[in-house]
């Protein structure tokens, strides 16, 4: 299902990212995010949208409503409406986790998971993101949370790259170190 996943993301990126579309990818990630909520929230609105036995323009009648209603564009509603015309709705999250990797990827932004031990400033955490900015070579999309078990400085995981700068981290490697002599 990774090829189908991947093959609807860069579809949908392709649109995002012409000229013609003049779709701003944050605000399309964001209702898409919308969306993907209240198929989360409502079963009975993701068993109509998935039933293959329902009609595909009822389903596009009840989609437009609800991108109505939210004010969704044009082209995430004709995407969602893709989506569930091909059955592929249950595989939503997926897409929409690969979409936004792929529009990262062209917009030259590395998304960042960083754990640190206490609460970040403003300048703490511009400074953090200019170093992981100079080390990826990207802009960076950083994403906080605070882990008190690391004891004191952070750790940071760019795709499958992790820096440990952590006081845990440190004492770790102390402790391999004095095990192998």
């Amino acid at each position: 299902m990774a090829s189908v996943v991947g093959t609807y993301a860069r579809a949908f990126a392709d649109v995002v990212m012409t000229a013609k579309s003049k779709l701003d990818p944050d605000r399309a990630l964001q209702e898409l995010n919308s969306i993907q909520a209240l198929l989360a929230e409502s079963d009975p609105l993701r068993r109509v949208l998935e039933n293959p036995s329902i009609p595909g323009d009822r389903k596009r009648a009840v989609l437009d409503a609800i991108t109505a209603r939210l004010g969704t564009t044009r082209q995430v509603r004709n995407f969602v409406a893709v989506l569930t015309d091909n059955q592929r709705l249950p595989l939503f999250g997926e897409i929409l986790r690969q979409t936004e990797q792929e529009l990262n990827n062209r917009q030259g932004f590395a998304e960042a998971q960083v754990s640190s031990a206490r609460q970040l400033s403003g300048p703490e955490k511009q400074m953090l993101e200019a170093e992981i900015t100079k080390m990826t070579g990207k802009k960076v999309r950083a994403i906080y949370e605070q882990d008190a078990s690391l004891l004191g400085g952070a750790v940071v995981q760019v795709g499958s790259t992790i820096y440990d700068g952590s006081v845990k981290g440190q004492l770790e490697g102390i402790h391999e170190q004095l095990v192998e002599s």
